[in-house]
């Protein structure tokens, strides 16, 4: 199964992150979505998972956007939460796959048995990060991800 993961999007969805997505049969936004715009056409392209970050706290329309979810990406427990300080305390025994964002610095990193992965930002540019988001492979118990540059 194809996954496109994705935050800090800050209000703008870049059409080369909107590319980079077709395909995907599920979407995860870590966060700081900007816009309820942004939900809708990810949602457009596949089903969609999402948390609110931190900018969006007191947004009218975050209002029914969870903090942290729990879900399952093709058999694989997954974390999804927007700051990384939050893991330990919403960590179960079983999660295999941390997703995250906030940091805008992208991250793929195995840590014991679970895969943290940060996207990135593919919103603007912030100092001179990089801009992207990545893509998961999940089959058969395995997870494979890559990070995608969304500007040269």
């Amino acid at each position: 199964m194809k996954i496109g993961v994705i935050s800090d999007t800050h209000g703008l969805l870049r059409p080369e992150a909107v590319a980079a997505l077709q395909g995907c049969e599920q979407i995860v936004h870590a966060g700081d979505i900007g816009s309820a715009d942004i939900i809708e056409q990810l949602a457009g392209i596949a089903p969609l998972h999402v948390v609110r970050g931190n900018n969006d706290q007191d947004a009218p329309w975050a209002c029914q956007v969870p903090d942290h979810l729990h879900v399952t990406l093709n058999g694989c427990p997954t974390l999804l939460v927007h700051d990384v300080a939050d893991v330990p305390a919403l960590l179960t025994p079983h999660t295999r796959l941390v997703i995250t964002g906030h940091s805008h610095k992208p991250l793929i990193q195995w840590r014991g048995e679970i895969l943290y992965v940060n996207p990135g930002s593919a919103g603007r540019r912030r100092f001179k990060l990089p801009v992207t988001l990545a893509l998961l492979e999940i089959d058969d118990g395995t997870i494979d991800a890559r990070l995608v540059s969304l500007l040269e």
